[in-house]
């Protein structure tokens, strides 16, 4: 990557004002760096963890679960381990979660075709509707607050401004699935039934796509400390990593299991170490970029199913198991 274009991205992102931009996958909190890894993996039982779905991490260092087929939300305290629960309204079905800038929890009612809105001081919920429905799916946030999500059918990428509520839908198709904010503010989305990846202006909504293969299935992205994207490819279980100015990919990784592992969810921390899972074989992999060393890890429950990862401000990984029902740490 030149040094030229990290700085031609670094000057756009400050100058769009998105200091406040996470990368990894959970905006909003900027990934921290573990000195010193040991592979020590530590989990908890969810409470009523019917498909116990994705954790979002709060500037407090609190971890929010979603809790998608009992329509709940927990939030897990590292320093008690103790965890806390929300009832939603029966047939919300929440997906992606995220903590905003005035302080709610946002998450995507994939049931109900809203978007949630929970004071979780007061406990006060609001449901903003989606303008044409669907099963709202994975939502970002930008450095100014706005957020960004998918809804796989009929297929679109969505704007929600929390402070006016109002929603700009854009037809896309291709069941997006992850999505993800670039450095220099364009929306990257994965289209799983395209096998493609889409890149949306958000001033005009214009897209331009990158191929990734047949049967290839993008599942999940994430941002880099450089600037580079990170997707996983399900269907044939490698990474690959984009340059989103050329628009192109610039390296493709197999991880351990095959083309059958299942790679699902990425996330990178604050040093660029790039995290992944194979849902099919119950293994996280570490990709160290600049040496290629891949490190794969075994979780300690069968059946696992994790669908989404996040890193904390100290550079340690969450998971959620989806059907295994338990929130897991590696340090």
């Amino acid at each position: 990557m030149q040094s030229g274009w990290i700085k031609l991205c670094l000057a756009a992102t400050f100058a769009a004002g998105a200091l406040a931009w996470g990368g990894g996958s959970n905006y909003g909190v900027v990934p921290g760096i573990r000195p010193e890894f040991a592979g020590k993996v530590k989990e908890w039982s969810v409470p009523a963890p019917s498909f116990a779905r994705e954790p979002a991490v709060a500037p407090d260092g609190s971890i929010y679960i979603s809790i998608m087929q009992s329509s709940r939300i927990a939030r897990f305290d590292p320093r008690s381990e103790a965890f806390s629960l929300w009832n939603l309204p029966e047939g919300t079905r929440p997906q992606g979660l995220l903590m905003g800038k005035n302080g709610h929890l946002y998450f995507t009612g994939s049931g109900s075709g809203t978007i949630g809105e929970l004071d979780t001081v007061s406990g006060k919920l609001m449901l903003h509707k989606v303008p044409s429905g669907g099963d709202p799916h994975t939502i970002v946030m930008d450095g100014s607050g706005v957020m960004w999500f998918t809804v796989q059918s009929p297929g679109r990428v969505v704007r929600f401004d929390p402070g006016s509520r109002a929603f700009r839908e854009h037809d896309v198709g291709g069941r997006p699935h992850g999505i993800a904010i670039d450095r220099a503010g364009y929306i990257w989305f994965c289209k799983f039934g395209g096998d493609r990846l889409g890149r949306m202006n958000p001033a005009d909504g214009n897209v331009n796509e990158v191929f990734t293969g047949e049967g290839s299935q993008p599942r999940r992205m994430a941002v880099s400390v450089d600037g580079s994207l990170w997707a996983t490819l399900y269907g044939t279980n490698r990474l690959i990593q984009v340059d989103p100015q050329k628009m192109k990919i610039m390296r493709e990784y197999p991880l351990p299991n095959g083309s059958d592992g299942g790679a699902y969810a990425v996330t990178v921390d604050g040093s660029g170490i790039v995290w992944s899972n194979e849902i099919t074989t119950d293994t996280v992999v570490r990709l160290e970029p600049r040496s290629g060393q891949l490190q794969a890890l075994r979780l300690p429950s069968a059946n696992s199913g994790i669908r989404k990862m996040v890193v904390d401000a100290q550079g340690r990984l969450w998971y959620v198991g989806s059907h295994s029902g338990r929130l897991g740490v590696i340090e």
